[in-house]
């Protein structure tokens, strides 16, 4: 299974944050899963850290290391396909997430699930582990 985790998630499950269900834990814990981070999600988190809404116990940098090099979560990079198709997306006036419609756009060009607890992404027709 490929998987692309929305920043709270990725946050949740670095920090041991016990947020996630069991079955959000097991699948991006298990091995033979591919397990994808979006730029969106690194820039959203630097610029919580960045204006303190987020309070890390380590620094950022620390935490990206960690991402890509303990967990060995791989970059999905953000192609100009993405960006056209969140041009095309609706634009709903309850669900304006920039960084959401970024996620959704990647998941649903590159055939990922998502994992998230937000059900905001329900209506957009992508798969949710949450």
């Amino acid at each position: 299974m490929r998987l692309l985790l929305d920043t709270h998630a990725l946050c949740w499950y670095t920090t041991g944050v016990a947020k996630l269900n069991l079955q959000a834990q097991s699948v991006i814990q298990d091995a033979t899963n591919d397990v994808f981070l979006s730029p969106a999600s690194l820039w959203e988190m630097a610029l919580k850290v960045g204006n303190g809404k987020w309070i890390m116990n380590q620094s950022y940098a620390a935490f990206v290391d960690l991402c890509l090099n303990q967990y060995e979560f791989r970059i999905l990079p953000i192609q100009p396909s993405h960006t056209i198709a969140v041009s095309r997306m609706p634009f709903p006036t309850e669900h304006r997430d920039p960084f959401d419609r970024m996620l959704i756009s990647q998941a649903k060009a590159e055939g990922l699930a998502i994992v998230s607890v937000d059900s905001a992404f329900d209506p957009y027709g992508v798969t949710r582990i949450g």
